[in-house]
């Protein structure tokens, strides 16, 4: 939230951080020859600018400064996070450097997860985690109860294949 308008949400798996932003229209593909019609000679339309590196995440458009320029919550693979407009919204999909990390917000600085939410996101990521190493169970209706482990090194930590 900046100045009480909300500019993204986001939400984590096992693997990944999404983020999602309402884009102004001119920027959606199926809007786009709308806004086409208004350009004078010689102008076009704006184009998104986005940069995903392993720390850090700018957003804006290209020949202005960006409007969202900061340092990420965790470190990611850059060769494998992207970027979509998908049902009028641009999400951005950020892999995780480190497997079931648990980030407490998507950018440093920005609103954390509070102690509840953050207790959730890790028994999301637990169970996550132990239903991809042990495919021939349900996890679906199971509990985790007290205080939550960190999903990535309980129990001997990932396994990576």
């Amino acid at each position: 939230m900046h100045n009480g308008q909300l500019i993204y949400e986001w939400d984590q798996t096992l693997d990944e951080v999404n983020i999602y932003i309402k884009p102004p229209k001119i920027l959606i593909k199926k809007y786009q020859d709308e806004y086409k019609k208004q350009l004078k000679p010689g102008e076009k339309l704006p184009e998104l600018d986005i940069k995903i590196a392993p720390t850090h995440l700018s957003i804006g458009i290209k020949g202005n400064p960006p409007f969202l320029n900061e340092e990420l919550g965790g470190k990611v693979n850059t060769s494998e996070s992207v970027w979509m407009i998908e049902d009028d919204e641009l999400h951005i999909l950020l892999c995780k450097m480190y497997k079931a990390e648990t980030w407490t917000s998507a950018c440093k600085g920005h609103q954390k997860l509070d102690p509840l939410a953050e207790s959730e996101m890790k028994k999301k990521i637990l169970l996550e985690r132990f239903q991809e190493e042990n495919p021939g169970f349900d996890f679906s209706g199971a509990e985790v109860n007290g205080m939550v482990p960190d999903p990535r090194s309980f129990m001997g930590g990932v396994k990576y294949a």
